[in-house]
């Protein structure tokens, strides 16, 4: 199913790394032979030499050696600042300093993530302010759900696109954007966004084998390989595999993920990046609803329940190959170019709730029957996407003030293969009793299919920008820039095809009184235009214009104790507007009036606070708390903007949310234990049922002898049963995980 195109590139891309690899080894033979011939001449001169000329062969020889096998660093005891990271180029596209941007930003580090055995982006929610789980990897940023902005290494291709489950084994760190970024990255909700910077190439020497077991029969490994091949030349290798069991009925995951690559220093100004990544994951019994529950947010039933049947599953298999080429022209001025190709495919088979049965004949379907019916869907959907970035900085001083220009443009491209089959109850499914499970009853083999003949989409998102970082003085500077975006959708099924575009910019004002502290003030817009079948379905009275929003925000940030931890409190207010929503006065009929009209105005405010870092040289902590009150301030009544539980709430928009992870070290003992805890508010679901507030306390212990370390992580310690969102009635609130323990044994040689 990849395309002509993707394998091109595939195939391109293989034989450059191949190259690459055999001119290295040649150079390498080379660089021997002649080292070798240097060694044996200096070790004739050296027995007519003075004692001067010995010790400066003794310096030469082991300058040689270093050349081959580069020196190999070993690092021991504890590491400050573990969960700070003072320096981003997420919101800039260049290096700067945390205090310096003019935005509120977070950086989640390697060390958070081992510490809190995050395997997936929805273990690290708790320590991003205003960030809450929607569904599955979903989020909801300040209030506004967003599924699609997410970013690796600052570039579109998210392997992981649909309905699988991000997987942190090959990340580095990850960066949150808050607000607006639409003024460097495009389209996408005013929220904020996610980029997952991914572990690459690096002569430091460094092999790590880690072994886990833990609830659910969960068990894995993983080997992460490092260091220098040559002096330019450096690589990486990486594999993971893990299997578990999990609490919902007929569920269970199994991912695996091969990824690597070399690093070549061409020379001290050019250097070469090169990238593979290679994805399974198979999820039994998924895709995963919820668990219904009353207007109060009660289960009614055990946390386990599972709408699917134990034969039904998700696959997806997913291919990334990257290039990234770093060149400096001059002190001053740089180049980045980048590319990345990117194919994911999927498979789906799965039941799926569509609303109650009236099995006891009072004339109303509703939770009193216990009994749902259901759908069976099969789809497939193979992606082929390639991005190219050029990023140019220029650093110069004019008219007495410290300049940093950025000039830069990229592409998107992203051609979709689509199938989807469709059996319902009139069709083949049973129905199944939620009270009484009759799983096993029903016979997927046996229904009959109705084929959709989708067929997929092309779509293209390109861009240029430009930016200004401007520093008056040691105290002022100013970040303003623009972007211009256009996007074309085109329907491979129907040949509709759809063109939009829009200027989005953004400034920023910094004061920075003394080092320690900083003070900001910014206003950033975004851009979102209508899908293409939203678009498709009102063609008969024109387009729909792009949803847009705008923010401001005022922030303070500080650094205390000399450097040792940092504080952001940010405020904020979004307005979003042009949302589409179904027209009141459209019949159905084909009258030229508009299914949908750009109605729908939303507003977002509230209040941010994290704090990061060494309290003491032994204790180290993360917290933040996030206020939020989003509220329709246009709309239409019983529309699905207004269909929540009072005008004033988005659907898993809690207005409360709190996260704390601290570690203490134990120098004495060489270990180290952790505390966490997880406080999410009062939300609502899609159709205003009440998701209960709960909080989740989390603590692991970790020891060290020698290069070998062991950490047990518990999570959810009380076992609390709780639902971390909400979705409809008949699907009920996706309830969060039990108690659940994991050991590692990590080993470094």
């Amino acid at each position: 199913m990849r395309s002509r195109w993707g394998n091109f590139v595939k195939t391109r891309f293989a034989y450059s790394l191949i190259a690459l690899a055999l001119a290295q080894h040649q150079s390498v033979i080379a660089a021997e032979t002649v080292l070798d011939k240097d060694a044996s001449e200096q070790s004739l001169s050296t027995t007519n030499s003075s004692a001067t000329s010995s010790v400066a062969t003794q310096s030469e020889s082991t300058e040689q050696v270093t050349l081959v096998a580069p020196e190999r660093i070993a690092v021991h005891g504890r590491a400050m600042q573990m969960y700070v990271d003072k320096e981003t180029t997420i919101g800039t596209k260049t290096a700067i300093n945390v205090m310096e941007l003019p935005q509120s930003v977070q950086v989640l580090t390697e060390q958070l993530i081992i510490d809190q055995a995050a395997r997936n982006i929805t273990d690290l929610y708790r320590s991003i302010a205003g960030v809450s789980e929607f569904s599955y990897s979903g989020v909801t940023f300040r209030g506004f759900r967003d599924d699609a902005n997410v970013f690796y290494d600052g570039v579109r291709g998210d392997p992981y696109s649909g309905f699988s489950v991000p997987q942190l084994f090959n990340v580095q760190r990850v960066e949150v954007l808050k607000g607006p970024a639409s003024a460097l990255y495009g389209g996408g909700e005013p929220g904020g966004m996610i980029n997952y910077v991914t572990k690459k190439p690096t002569f430091v020497e460094s092999k790590e084998l880690t072994l886990s077991a833990g609830s659910e029969d969960m068990m894995g490994g993983s080997l992460d390989l490092t260091g220098g091949l040559t002096k330019n030349l450096a690589y990486r290798f990486g594999a993971y595999y893990q299997q578990e069991d999990s609490f919902r009925n007929n569920a269970d995951s199994q991912n695996a993920e091969v990824a690597g690559g070399l690093l070549y220093e061409i020379s001290d100004d050019t250097k070469l990046t090169t990238t593979f990544d290679i994805i399974k994951q198979d999820l039994g019994g998924n895709r995963l609803r919820g668990v219904p529950t009353d207007d109060d947010g009660n289960f009614l039933v055990d946390p386990s329940y599972n709408t699917n049947e134990k034969s039904d599953f998700q696959k997806m298999d997913a291919l990334v190959l990257q290039s990234i080429l770093d060149h400096q022209f001059t002190d001053n001025f740089s180049i980045k170019t980048q590319v990345r190709y990117l194919n994911n495919e999927s498979d789906q088979q799965y039941h799926e709730s569509r609303g109650w049965v009236d099995v006891n004949g009072d004339g109303s379907a509703d939770v009193l029957d216990g009994t749902i019916k259901r759908e069976y869907r099969v789809q497939s959907r193979a992606n082929d996407e390639i991005s190219l970035t050029n990023d140019f900085v220029y650093a110069f001083d004019a008219l007495g003030f410290e300049h940093e220009f950025l000039f830069g443009g990229d592409y998107h491209y992203v051609e979709t293969e689509y199938h989807y089959k469709l059996a319902t109850d009139k069709t083949g499914v049973g129905n199944l009793n939620i009270f009484d499970l009759n799983y096993g009853e029903t016979d997927p083999s046996s229904y009959n299919l109705t084929d959709k003949d989708t067929d997929g989409v092309r779509a293209k998102r390109y861009g240029v920008y430009v930016q200004e970082h401007l520093h008056f003085n040691e105290q002022w500077s100013i970040i303003a820039g623009l972007r211009f975006s256009q996007f074309d959708d085109y329907d491979k099924k129907t040949g509709f095809s759809f063109s939009d575009n829009a200027i989005t910019p953004r400034a920023g004002l910094n004061y920075r009184p003394i080092d320690s502290m900083s003070f900001y003030l910014n206003y950033s817009e975004s851009f979102k235009p209508a899908s293409l079948t939203n678009q498709a379905e009102n063609i008969g009275d024109g387009f729909l214009d792009p949803e847009t929003g705008n923010q401001i925000e005022l922030g303070m940030k500080n650094e205390w104790l000399d450097g040792q931890f940092m504080t952001t409190l940010a405020l904020y207010r979004i307005e979003k507007q042009n949302v589409a929503q179904a027209n009141p006065l459209d019949t159905g009929d084909d009258d030229g009036i508009p299914n949908l009209l750009n109605l729908g105005e939303v507003r977002s405010q509230g209040v941010e606070w994290t704090l990061v870092g060494d309290l003491t040289d032994n204790l180290t902590v993360t917290a933040n708390y996030a206020y939020n009150e989003t509220e329709v301030i246009k709309g239409v009544t019983n529309d699905s903007l207004t269909n929540t539980f009072d005008s004033k709430h988005f659907a898993n928009a809690p207005r409360h949310q709190a996260g704390l992870w601290t570690r203490y070290d134990i120098d004495a003992l060489d270990s180290a234990i952790a505390f966490g805890m997880d406080y999410v508010g009062e939300q609502f679901s899609l159709e205003g049922q009440t998701v209960k507030p709960h909080t989740i306390f989390d603590m692991s212990w970790t020891t060290q002898w020698d290069q070998t370390q062991v950490r047990l992580n518990l999570k959810n310690i009380f076992d609390k049963e709780y639902a971390v969102s909400g979705f409809t009635k008949h699907n009920g609130h996706f309830p969060g995980e039990p108690r659940n323990i994991t050991l590692e044994l990590s080993h470094k040689f």
